[in-house]
């Protein structure tokens, strides 16, 4: 009894000693801010916007959008857009986070960038390559639309309106 009382301590003050070993830090290094971007600037909110894609992180992508968010695409079939809602974009976006063995995204040049301390729209270019299989691979380009809006200058940059203008291939 004595024995088993013994290492049952020793385990829990092991445990207890050190970081949880089911849900270790992803950091590099140690240092977090090396992953994630300061979303209280512009080019944070991209690098927490490529972040979520690479690592298929659900939670950073909808830290990345208002609760009024929409997003807007052609569908070049019917020759109407068609706009959906934050709820159908989280949906959306875990089936793709899912569905994906990896995603690479990568941002290309800005190309208009106007607006002030608390409102801005966004176009900037993207190549987005999704593989689903080692022989099943989606490449994406083209261009965001973003209107990203915060509700003071120490506030983080939120997502109100992403208009896709992607082209296949």
């Amino acid at each position: 009894m004595i024995a088993r009382l013994t290492t049952y301590c020793a385990f829990v003050c092991i445990i207890a000693s050190c970081t949880n070993p089911f849900a270790p830090s992803i950091a590099v290094d140690g240092d977090a801010s090396a992953i994630l971007g300061d979303q209280r600037t512009v080019e944070g909110l991209f690098q927490n916007f490529r972040y979520s894609y690479v690592f298929r992180d659900t939670l950073t992508y909808g830290r990345l959008l208002d609760r009024t968010f929409s997003f807007v695409y052609r569908n070049y079939d019917k020759g109407v857009d068609v706009t959906w809602g934050r709820d159908e974009d989280m949906l959306a976006t875990h089936g793709l986070f899912y569905a994906a063995q990896q995603l690479d995204l990568v941002w290309n040049d800005v190309v208009v960038a106007e607006g002030d301390s608390l409102t801005q729209s966004i176009s900037r270019g993207f190549n987005l390559t999704i593989t689903l299989s080692p022989t099943d691979m989606i490449r994406a380009q083209g261009r965001v639309n973003l209107r990203i809006e915060r509700p003071a200058t120490d506030a983080v940059w939120k997502i109100v309106r992403w208009r896709d203008e992607s082209n296949y291939f």
